[in-house]
Order: structure tokens, then sequence, then C-alpha cells
């Protein structure tokens, strides 16, 4: 009985550990400036529709520096590359 607890604990928090991330939630960060799912109404630029590659170079340029911008040099490098990478795929599809 212990054992097979413990077995099921181990199974539940492998699967959390290695769940696909929630993209809407991650992308939810973005909204705040650039609109719900990157549509956006104002001055910001829109994600929504941005082709991958540009929007993951875009990234990784704020983060690096190489593009100026406090605010999202910040954003920028606090993603994973494998996030950049889920964003850039989620807001070419929106």
């Amino acid at each position: 009985m212990k054992r097979s607890l413990i077995w099921l604990i181990l199974l539940v928090a492998s699967s959390w550990v290695y769940a696909e991330p929630n993209m809407a939630l991650l992308a939810s960060s973005c909204a705040g400036c650039h609109g719900t799912n990157g549509h956006s109404k104002g001055e910001m630029p829109k994600l929504a529709g941005l082709e991958q590659d540009y929007f993951i170079q875009q990234m990784q340029d704020f983060a690096s520096g190489e593009r100026e911008s406090s605010v999202m040099r910040h954003h920028a490098a606090a993603y994973t590359e494998a996030e950049i990478r889920l964003l850039a795929e989620y807001f070419a599809k929106q």
C-alpha cells in the first residue's frame, strides 16, 4: 500500500512538471500593453499574426539589449528560449 502511494505521488508530480504550459495564460502577461491575444488597439505594436521568426528575433534582441527598450528587455530576458518559441507560435495563430 505504502509503495503504491509513493508511485502514485511520483506519477502525479512528474506529469505536473512536464505539463505543457498554458499558452493563453503565458500570453496574457503581454495583454496589458499589446492587447488581448496580441490585438493592440493603441500605439503598441500588434503581436497577433506576426511571423514566428520575426517575433523570436525581436525577443532575442530585446533580451540581449541589441534592441533598446527598458520594459521589453526585462520581459524578454525573463522568458526561456522555449517559452519565446511557444509565444511566437501562439501569436502567429492569432
